[in-house]
């Protein structure tokens, strides 16, 4: 399936962002209304913000369902990974506030294209992110080849890395396994995060502190720890949680459908993933709320059956095979 060249321009004045995620304004808007979800969320100021395909760079500020405040990764990777992504589309001259959480002023509304097919659950397109002359004219249909792919800051981030792969459904067999070859080359040079990467060696996650300052760590697992220490003040019993909510993956070296606790080791409050990040392909259970997995950690609900994990929300995700 092709994928659609929207033209527009970059910004980050008065927004947060981080190393996979930035606001874009289209030039033809219209254009967002033919991709595949729902809508876009179009702000007042006419831009949308973007998730960046297949990548996930370490976190900024992530504020968790629970509640307790906002949370980030370890700075100064979770930084390099944020000026890289504002250098690459040509941001210049960025201030930021007291916390480097907002920036008040930038040369910012600089030109690029994304290309892209799908807007997810939160009005995000999912877009693969360029600069300089785009394939095609706007709101022309592509194909996406490995050539274009490695000019996208998708591919870079990976190559880099300053990101962890994180695959979800309906991401091409083809181009998953160009940006995992760059994962990996980068992994063996322990490059940025690959330097310190505890994701699959274990980290002790006994305190806040260690998830924040300490465990360089895949981000979908540190958003589910975070929210679950914040609550508890340790990982025990993190596994069992997690298991409750079961979320669905796909396992590509065996082909297997199973849920993401199947990949997690606890001992105490030790915690690994058995496999690395690009093995898995994540399904985004486009039926559940943000905040579901603080479902399974309140005693009132936990015993219970969620109300969006419906019988054919798991015939849809176990009985589809374009996962792979």
């Amino acid at each position: 399936m092709p994928f659609t060249v929207v033209q527009g321009t970059y910004h980050v004045v008065r927004y947060s962002p981080d190393g996979d995620s930035i606001r874009f304004q289209p030039a033809s808007p219209a254009l967002l209304d033919d991709l595949d979800g729902p809508p876009a969320r179009i702000n007042a100021r006419g831009h949308v913000q973007l998730r960046i395909e297949a990548i996930d760079a370490l976190e900024t500020h992530y504020n968790p369902p629970s509640g307790g405040g906002t949370y980030h990764q370890p700075v100064v990777l979770a930084d390099e990974a944020r000026t890289r992504l504002l250098d690459f589309v040509g941001i210049r001259d960025v201030v930021w506030n007291t916390n480097r959480s907002n920036v008040v002023s930038a040369t910012d509304g600089t030109p690029g294209h994304i290309l892209t097919r799908t807007v997810e659950k939160n009005g995000r397109p999912v877009a693969f992110v360029f600069v300089g002359d785009p394939p095609a004219d706007d709101g022309s249909n592509v194909h996406l080849d490995e050539a274009i792919l490695r000019r996208s800051f998708n591919y870079l981030s990976l190559a880099e890395g300053l990101a962890y792969p994180t695959y979800y459904r309906g991401l091409f067999n083809d181009l998953r396994n160009v940006l995992t070859a760059a994962a990996m080359e980068a992994r063996a040079a322990r490059r940025g995060i690959h330097a310190k990467d505890a994701t699959t060696t274990g980290f002790d996650a006994d305190s806040i502190a260690v998830l924040t300052e300490q465990a360089t760590i895949l981000p979908k697992l540190f958003r589910r720890l975070i929210t679950y220490v914040v609550s508890h003040g340790t990982a025990a019993g993190f596994k069992d949680t997690l298991e409750l909510s079961r979320e669905p993956v796909l396992h590509i070296p065996t082909g297997n459908f199973t849920h993401f606790d199947t990949f997690i080791e606890e001992k105490g409050s030790r915690i690994r993933m058995t496999c690395e990040p690009d093995e898995l392909v994540f399904d985004e259970m486009a039926t559940r709320p943000t905040a579901a997995f603080g479902w399974f950690m309140d005693e009132r609900t936990a015993a219970k059956t969620p109300p969006w994990q419906t019988r054919e929300e798991i015939a849809r995700v176990f009985g589809d095979n374009s996962w792979t």
